[in-house]
Formats: C-alpha cells, structure tokens, sequence
C-alpha cells in the first residue's frame, strides 16, 4: 500500500493523514513486532545449545516474554483504527508528535511499553541463563562471540 501511494507523484489513492498512518503503523510493526521478537527467539534457540545448558535459566518469565507480545501487537494494530490513527510516523520525532495526537497515541505507546517490557524480560532471562547455567568448564573468555553480543546487548536493555 505504501508503495502504490509513491507509484507516481500526486497520485493519491489515499487520504495524506492515512498514508502517515500507515507508515507509522508499519515501522513500528515491523521493528517492535518482527525484527526485536525474531531476534530475542534466535537468541533462545541459540544461547542454551552454546553454552550447554538444557533451557533457558528461567522459563516461565521465558513464557510471560512471549504471551505479552501477542498482547502488545493487537494494541498496536487496533491504534490504526481508532479515532484517526496515530500519523507522526515510526520515529515519533517532532514536529509531527509535538501536536497533540488522537487518542489512538494512547494505544499506541501503551503497545510499545508491553513490547519493551516483553524485551527486558528476555533480556533477564539471557543474563540468567549465560551467568548460571554454563558448563563448568566453560570460562567467560571461552564463550562463542555469538553469546558475548546477547549478553552485552542483554545488559544495555
């Protein structure tokens, strides 16, 4: 859709406020609801099997990380529909967000604190799991690259 709106200049087959809806809505989809989410999963998979644990230190806060996006993503996609949408873009930089925004804003920062508090208990779950469960014989010096990256970008979270 977005590219059918950028087709040919002055071509509108939408209304200009929901063309920045929509880019609004898509950014944040797709960097809070695909790519944060697909990462946090690779690290799951990954950072047991590296470190020679049998499962995340702490499955159950594993298990709320989880459930809360689910959550999270339909508040964001019910933002696009109520009101007149939020339509200061994915960045939320001014001046488009300095206005005061439809109460649809609302819906849509609540989402983005679920998908953030999601990552911070993934994030707590991987410092857990990399601090108490690797194999005696593995030292911090000795872990994969792949597990130094989580656990650095675990503790900026």
């Amino acid at each position: 859709l977005i590219r059918l709106e950028l087709f040919q200049p002055g071509l509108h087959f939408f209304d200009p406020n929901f063309y920045n809806e929509l880019v609004t809505v898509h950014g944040l989809v797709m960097i809070f609801g695909v790519i944060m989410p697909a990462f946090v999963g690779l690290a799951n998979w990954m950072v047991p099997l590296m470190v020679g644990a049998p499962d995340m230190a702490l499955p159950r806060l594993n298990n709320w990380s989880f459930w809360i996006l689910p959550f999270a993503f339909s508040l964001l996609i019910t933002a696009l529909f109520i009101g007149s949408g939020p339509n200061f873009g994915w960045t939320m930089y001014a001046p488009l967000s300095t206005l005061y925004g439809p109460p649809s804003t609302d819906y849509l920062i609540v989402a983005i604190h679920l998908m953030g508090i999601s990552s911070v208990l993934g994030a707590i779950n991987i410092i857990a799991t990399i601090t108490n469960l690797r194999t005696p014989s593995m030292k911090w010096m000795k872990m994969p690259l792949f597990v130094w990256t989580w656990f650095i970008t675990a503790f900026l979270l």
